[in-house]
Order: structure tokens, then C-alpha cells, then sequence
């Protein structure tokens, strides 16, 4: 019988990579965090494309979409990030990263060129993938959908804790301005735009922790 695919969208900071991959592992499932992925372009366009006033050239990130080779590869369990054999699991957590991953993740070049890696691997069945518009665009006929939200202030307070965790220097004002931001980017976008699949189950965390979200997705998921 095959596995399922199960997809789970949200908001920036609610914790859906973290969940998804506890899920996934409890459930033998492989675990992709899409983000991760437009974080990788996004690191790459920073080192490669920029413009000498720090904006990005997209015409030349888009013709340089052959020399982005993005692989996963399962270290100890876990999967692992690198761009051109390169391991950028960290990097791609950093303030800069953050500031222009939405406006990277808009562009419609962008979003095709990371769809269809996207859905090859899902086609075999058995893969939990995050992000936001999985249940919307990607893995339209995922078995399992999730949508996962929570308020501004709860969202800031985890981000910023995040970030200290990984000895990246932050603020908390300016972690709460770039989640707004990033929130109105991701919604507003033209391109597969941030938004709730109308068959896809609301989870607000705002009031939970970490196991306690787990459960409560784990819950419409014990007849797998």
C-alpha cells in the first residue's frame, strides 16, 4: 500500500518544519522542507546576483538557474541542505536570507523552477513536505492537508528565540517587522500566494507547544 503524502502550509514561525519532520519520523515518512529551498535560491542569488546597492538582479539569477544544483542529503537521520555541494543549513537561517526570501520566493521563474523537483518527489508516495502553498499549488491531491497559524506576538517570540539558538544575532522589534512583512509578501503575491486549502485542517498554536501541536495533527492521522 502506498504511503501518504501529507501537506502542511502556514505562516512563518509557527513552527512547521520543526513539526512536520517530529511527524514525519514518527510515521516513516520523508521529510521536505520546501522553505528551505527558496532560502538555498535565495542565498544563492545573495552571493551571485546582487547588485552593487544590495538589490538582487533577477535576469540574472534566472540565467543562472543551471548552476543551482540543491540536494538534500540524510545525515544521521536528518536531512541536510547543500547548494553546489556545499552544506547551507545554517546560512540560509540568517537575517539576510530572511529579509529577501518572499520577494525571491514571488517570482514566478523562481516557483517553477523549484515546482517540479517538488512534485517528482512526491510521486511515490510517503513524503511530508511544509511550506506555503503545498496543499494550494504543489501536492494539490495530498491525502492530508494542514494549515497551521498563530498570532504576530507568539510567532516573534519563537523566531527570536530561533535565532539566538543558532548564535545569530537579533531584534526582536525587527524579527516582528520582518515576519509582517514577509506575511503581507507571501499573501498578497500574485504567484501561488500564501492561503488556507479549502479541504486543508486549520491549526492554530498560538495557545500550544511544539508536542502538543504534534498530537493534534498525530490525532487526524492515527488511521494511517
Amino acid at each position: 500500500m502506498k504511503k501518504p503524502v501529507i501537506a502542511i502550509d502556514g505562516y512563518s514561525s509557527t513552527g512547521k518544519s520543526s513539526i512536520s519532520k517530529v511527524i514525519a519520523e514518527k510515521l516513516g515518512l520523508i521529510h521536505l522542507d520546501t522553505g528551505a529551498l527558496y532560502r538555498g535560491v535565495t542565498l544563492f542569488a545573495l552571493q551571485n546576483c546582487a547588485n552593487e546597492d544590495g538589490t538582487l538582479n533577477f535576469e540574472k539569477l534566472f540565467s543562472s538557474f543551471k548552476d543551482i544544483q540543491l540536494e538534500f542529503k540524510n545525515e544521521h537521520g536528518e536531512l541536510v541542505l547543500y547548494l553546489n555541494d556545499t552544506d547551507i543549513s545554517k546560512q540560509i537561517r540568517s537575517n539576510k536570507v530572511s529579509d529577501n526570501v518572499s520577494v525571491v520566493a514571488k517570482q514566478k521563474e523562481v516557483r517553477d523552477f523549484l515546482l517540479q523537483s517538488q512534485r517528482s518527489l512526491a510521486e511515490k508516495g510517503g513524503i511530508m513536505m511544509d511550506g506555503r502553498d503545498i496543499g494550494t499549488v504543489v501536492l494539490p491531491n495530498a491525502d492530508f492537508k494542514f494549515f497551521l497559524t498563530a498570532s504576530i506576538d507568539e510567532r516573534t517570540k519563537r523566531r527570536y528565540a530561533e535565532l539566538l539558538s543558532l548564535g545569530i544575532d537579533a531584534n526582536e522589534q525587527q524579527v516582528k517587522e520582518n515576519l509582517i512583512i514577509r506575511d503581507k509578501i507571501d499573501s498578497e503575491r500574485e504567484i501561488a500566494p500564501l492561503k488556507q486549502a479549502e479541504d486543508a485542517i486549520v491549526i492554530d498554536n498560538t495557545a500550544l507547544n511544539k508536542k502538543e501541536t504534534i498530537d493534534l495533527i498525530l490525532s487526524y492521522l492515527k488511521n494511517i
